[in-house]
C-alpha cells in the first residue's frame, strides 16, 4: 500500500483500555459476540442514515409526539476530517469485552486489560486493542463487510515505547487483525515502562516521547498507519511533544471527557492547535451514568427537544466539538446514541457552564495501580515543558519549576 502523506492541517468544520499485548489463547464466543455486534451496527447505521434524512426534511424528531413549538435545529455532523483528510466517525460505540468474550456490563475504574470497540463510521468501523485481535480479525472476514467501510483504531501498549519496538508492536496487530493498515494508532498512555518488566517505569522515554513518535510517523510513510495520535495526554506533555519538530502533528487524542470532568481548557488548547479530541466514558463510569442523566440541565434539554437524557449529553459532546465514545450492549440504545441535535445556544451554554462549575471528578488514573511517583495528569513526571520563548528545563515529580504554568 501507497504511503498517504498528510495535508496541512484543517480547522476541524465545527469544529480502557490496558493491554499488556501478551495473548491468550483463542477464546470461544469472541467470534460470535463480534459477527453479532458487526450486524447491530450495520443495522443502526442504516437506521440512523434513514432518520436522519426524513428529520432533515420533515424537521420533527420521529416518534417523538409534537409538544408545541419545535426549534428549527441544523444538524451536527456524523464526521470529522482528520489532517489526513480521513474521516473519522463523531459518535462511535465503545464495547468492552471480557477475558471470556462477553460482553462487559460495566467498564472497570482500574485500567481494563481485555478491550475492543466497536464503531460506526462510514458502513461500520472496528477497533481493538491486544488479546482480542485475532478474534476480531476472524470476525471482520466473515462478516463481509469491506475494509474500506471499516474503520480500525488500535494502542500501542507502554512496554513498546523504545523505537527498536514499535514497529514489531503494530505488525503484530496487524497480523491478528489480518489488515495491511490501521486507520488510526494511538500511543495509549504517556507513560513508557521498560520491555519485560512489571510496569518498570522508563524515565527517558516517558520524558521525551519523540523517539516514539518519530517511529510511528514511519510508519505512516511506510502505509502501515494512516493517522497517529495520543491518549490520556494532558497539555504540558502535548506541549512537550509537539515542541519538537514533528513531521506529522498528532491527529487525535483520546482522553476521559464527561460532564463531571469535562476538561475545559485541554479542548480549548486541543481546538487552538487543531488536534481532535476524542471521549472515552462520555456519561461518566457506570456509577455516575444515572446522576448524569438526571443532571437538571440534561433534563430541561431532554424535555424541550424531545429527546432522551444520554442524547442531549452526546449531542452536547459533538457540539463541543470532539468524538464520542458511548458505550451500551442494547441495541435500541445503541441507534438512540447515534441520534444527536445541535442545541440550541441558550441550552447548550446552560449545560456547559453546569458541567464546568464543580469540581472535575476522574474516573481512570492508574498512577497509583502502577506505583508511579508523580500522577500522570497532574505532573509532568519529569518532561521538558517548554515556556513561551519553546525553551525549557526539566522539571521534577513533585511538582512544577518556578515559572511553569500549571494546567
Amino acid at each position: 500500500m501507497s504511503p498517504r502523506p498528510y495535508k496541512q492541517l484543517p480547522q476541524y468544520n465545527v469544529d480502557e483500555d490496558d493491554d499488556q499485548r501478551h495473548p491468550n489463547p483463542a477464546r470461544l464466543g469472541v467470534k460470535r459476540v463480534f459477527l453479532h455486534l458487526i450486524f447491530v451496527a450495520t443495522v443502526m447505521y442504516l437506521a440512523y442514515v434513514g432518520v436522519r434524512t426524513v428529520s432533515r426534511s420533515a424537521k420533527v424528531r420521529l416518534g417523538a409526539p409534537c409538544r408545541g413549538v419545535q426549534r428549527n435545529l441544523s444538524s451536527l455532523p456524523t464526521h470529522y476530517t482528520l489532517p489526513s483528510g480521513d474521516k473519522i466517525p463523531a459518535v462511535a460505540l465503545d464495547r468492552p469485552v471480557q477475558a471470556s468474550g462477553k460482553p462487559t456490563g460495566e467498564k472497570s475504574e482500574k485500567p481494563s486489560r481485555q478491550r475492543s470497540r466497536l464503531v460506526t463510521g462510514t458502513s461500520t468501523a472496528l477497533g481493538s486493542i491486544g488479546r482480542n485481535e485475532k478474534e476480531v480479525g476472524q470476525a471482520l472476514r466473515e462478516s463481509g463487510v469491506p475494509r474500506d467501510q471499516v474503520w480500525l483504531t488500535s494502542k500501542l501498549w507502554n512496554t513498546f515505547h523504545a523505537p527498536e519496538d514499535v514497529e514489531h508492536a503494530l505488525d503484530e496487530s496487524l497480523r491478528n487483525l489480518d489488515t495491511e493498515y490501521l486507520d488510526l494508532y494511538l500511543i495509549h498512555w504517556p507513560i513508557a515502562f521498560k520491555k519485560g518488566s512489571n510496569n518498570e517505569l522508563d524515565p527517558e522515554l516517558t520524558a521525551n516521547p519523540y523517539p516514539t513518535w518519530k517511529k510511528l510517523e514511519e510508519l505512516v510513510d511506510k502505509g502501515k498507519v494512516r493517522n497517529i495520535g495520543v491518549s490520556n495526554f494532558n497539555i504540558p506533555r502535548l506541549r512537550n511533544l509537539t515542541a519538537n519538530p514533528l513531521k506529522y502533528k498528532p491527529a487525535v487524542n483520546q482522553v476521559e471527557l464527561n460532564y463531571w470532568n469535562p476538561q475545559p481548557e485541554l479542548l480549548k488548547w486541543a481546538k487552538e492547535n487543531n488536534l481532535l479530541l476524542e471521549a472515552y466514558s462520555p456519561l461518566g463510569s457506570n456509577k455516575q451514568v444515572k446522576e448524569t442523566l438526571q443532571v437538571p440541565e440534561v433534563q430541561a434539554i431532554a424535555k424541550e427537544l424531545n429527546i432522551t437524557p444520554a442524547q442531549a449529553i452526546i449531542s452536547w459532546h459533538v457540539q463541543r466539538g470532539t468524538v464520542v465514545l458511548p458505550k451500551s450492549v442494547t441495541a435500541s440504545r445503541v441507534i438512540e446514541n447515534f441520534h444527536v441535535v445541535r442545541l440550541p445556544d441558550d441550552l447548550f451554554d446552560k449545560l456547559e457552564k453546569a458541567a464546568t462549575s464543580h469540581p472535575p471528578q476522574r474516573v481512570l488514573n492508574p498512577s497509583k495501580n502502577w506505583n508511579l511517583p508523580f500522577d500522570v495528569f497532574d505532573d509532568d513526571g519529569g518532561v521538558i515543558v517548554p515556556d513561551e520563548n519553546d525553551s525549557g528545563e526539566r522539571s521534577g515529580a513533585q511538582g512544577w519549576r518556578a515559572g511553569a504554568t500549571a494546567v
